[in-house]
């Protein structure tokens, strides 16, 4: 199971909202992405003023300040996203955990596989563009058996 950083959570979160409600009101409080769906505002308004930096997001400062969407939904990839917030370049690191390597390495019969199965997702997410993820929009793409690894 692909597990989903909570920052990364909040920024879809922010990002759903955003595109759902562009035609009401242009503008989006941090704030008020956290009142909605009870998120931590610090960590909230951080992926934001992220997203903000990487042209995702347009900010307006003053009280009725906020930020809108810059970027269409289409135009930016998952891993994009993830890589973005989370700075790191693959998801899902094979053959490692949070103290370094696996002991089990050097005798694993599996490590080519689950090897391949990353690279594999990795190119999924690669392609799959947040509309399609959170507006269930979907554009011809090659499926997942299709890609070569």
């Amino acid at each position: 199971m692909l597990k989903i950083n909570k920052k990364v959570e909040y920024a879809l979160m922010a990002l759903k909202f955003m595109a759902e409600k562009n035609d009401q009101a242009p503008l989006v409080s941090a704030r008020e992405v956290c009142d909605i769906f009870h998120t931590p505002f610090d960590t909230t308004a951080k992926v934001m003023q992220v997203m903000n930096a990487h042209d995702i997001l347009k900010s307006v400062k003053g009280i009725k300040g906020g930020y809108s969407l810059n970027r269409a939904l289409s135009s930016i990839t998952y891993m994009e996203l993830v890589q973005m917030i989370e700075g790191r370049e693959e998801i899902g690191r094979v053959c490692s955990n949070h103290k370094g390597t696996c002991e089990l390495i050097g005798t694993c019969n599996i490590s080519t596989p689950v090897e391949n199965l990353n690279r594999k997702l990795n190119i999924f997410l690669e392609n799959l563009t947040l509309a399609e993820l959170l507006q269930g929009t979907e554009f011809n793409r090659p499926k997942i058996s299709e890609v070569q690894v």
